[in-house]
């Protein structure tokens, strides 16, 4: 097969006529963001915004979002639509619960894994060899999944010690760990609040202090599927398998076995976000996701199908989800800083010229600076909501230039090319 032929096929899709940003200039934005966010800090006494504890909070949040979104770039870039992210994720809760309590968490996020790759392995049955609908399937597997990890439950857990008929005994957490010295020398600039230096001084030391090694095996996970998607032979045959797959086929690609490939390894990616929900909170839980796999399909649809910006999208999740459970302050003080971004996004998007979606963003964010100004306290139906208002606002009113691959969420026959 002829590598640069399967390339020219690949990139000849079309694709949106922008410049690529350089890494210095995402440096600069986000220490403008850091900015604008110790400004907020400062002028409402939020301290919450930037600690060290929120910032650890948010990461925990992000994981599994991160990994779901993962699962759906993996199936998407290979031509599949994975709605059934939240059904799989949930299968990991249940295999973690499950094994977990009896033979130690590592076991239980390898059955976790193992658990949402066979869903993965039904969704590939399904839509690939009998050629399902991709969002029937999907919604299916969700909705099955939910019901079947209760009956096991009752099954399994409500008579083991210290479980119930919609949880599982207490599982232990895995190992978390820091850089050492740099907790306390971080810590005294952090409780000094000044300006900018205790905001970053707060970021360093939430992200290096108690890190749990399956946030360091999810970074690597985001990382290595850069590097593999884009870097390597495999990768670039997988993502052909979404944008011109016959033209694959006809240059000797196995385009079933990528397919399947990459939607057991979604299902794989999604058990393992579940798995980390269940062990980091120590059991599982009937309804632990939450809608995270939802979460997880947005943010990786935020990010353009690529693991920076999924990995982005996922951090605004957690960063909010952290909020929340800092109390109604830091909510309050989150109005402002939600304000200007809508704002900023506005300025964006008219520059742009896209009228329509500045006027919408303007008019959001003077609307979230009022209602900031003349209150002292968020309403408590907003400190719940608020990771999902705020993450679903601004990645609809950010991704506007988005692209798709060209195949996903069509059936493929082989030979019909």
């Amino acid at each position: 097969m002829s590598a640069g032929g399967l390339s020219a096929g690949v990139e000849a899709a079309p694709v949106a006529s922008k410049r690529q940003l350089s890494p210095m200039i995402y440096l600069y934005i986000a220490v403008a963001a850091l900015a604008v966010v110790s400004l907020v800090r400062v002028l409402t006494g939020a301290n919450d915004l930037t600690s060290s504890g929120t910032v650890a909070a948010a990461l925990t949040a992000a994981v599994p979002i991160a990994l779901a979104g993962l699962g759906g770039l993996w199936s998407e870039r290979a031509g599949v639509v994975n709605i059934g992210l939240e059904g799989m994720m949930v299968l990991g809760t249940w295999g973690a619960g499950f094994a977990g309590y009896q033979w130690g968490p590592w076991v239980g996020v390898l059955a976790g894994v193992v658990l949402g790759a066979f869903g993965g392995l039904i969704h590939a049955v399904a839509t690939v060899t009998f050629g399902v609908d991709h969002i029937i399937s999907g919604v299916a597997i969700t909705l099955v999944a939910p019901g079947l990890t209760l009956f096991l439950a009752k099954l399994y857990f409500a008579k083991a010690p210290g479980g119930g008929q919609k949880q599982s005994p207490p599982v232990d957490d895995v190992q978390k760990v820091s850089v050492p010295g740099l907790s306390s020398l971080l810590g005294d600039l952090e409780q000094k609040h000044w300006f900018f230096v205790s905001d970053v001084a707060g970021l360093l030391r939430g992200l290096t202090t108690g890190l749990s090694l399956l946030t360091i095996l999810a970074v690597l996970l985001l990382a290595g599927t850069a590097y593999v998607l884009w870097k390597t032979p495999f990768g670039l045959r997988l993502r052909s398998c979404g944008e011109a797959p016959h033209a694959a086929e006809s240059l000797g690609v196995n385009v079933i076995k990528y397919k399947y490939s990459a939607i057991i390894a979604s299902g794989a990616f999604a058990g393992l976000g579940g798995a980390i929900l269940a062990v980091s909170s120590g059991q599982f839980r009937d309804g632990q996701t939450g809608g995270r796999g939802y979460i997880g399909l947005a943010s990786m649809i935020f990010g353009n199908w690529r693991p920076g910006g999924l990995a982005a999208g996922a951090g605004l999740f957690g960063y909010t989800d952290a909020m929340q459970l800092r109390g109604e302050e830091s909510v309050h003080a989150l109005l402002l800083l939600l304000g200007l971004a809508l704002l900023v996004l506005a300025f964006i998007q008219l520059r742009a010229k896209r009228f329509a979606v500045a006027s919408v963003a303007a008019v959001l964010g003077a609307a979230f600076i009022l209602w900031f100004a003349t209150t002292d306290k968020a309403p408590p139906e907003l400190v719940s909501a608020a990771p999902y208002v705020v993450t679903l606002l601004v990645l609809s009113l950010a991704a506007q230039r988005l692209r798709m691959p060209k195949y996903v969420g069509q059936i493929f026959r082989r030979g019909e090319g």
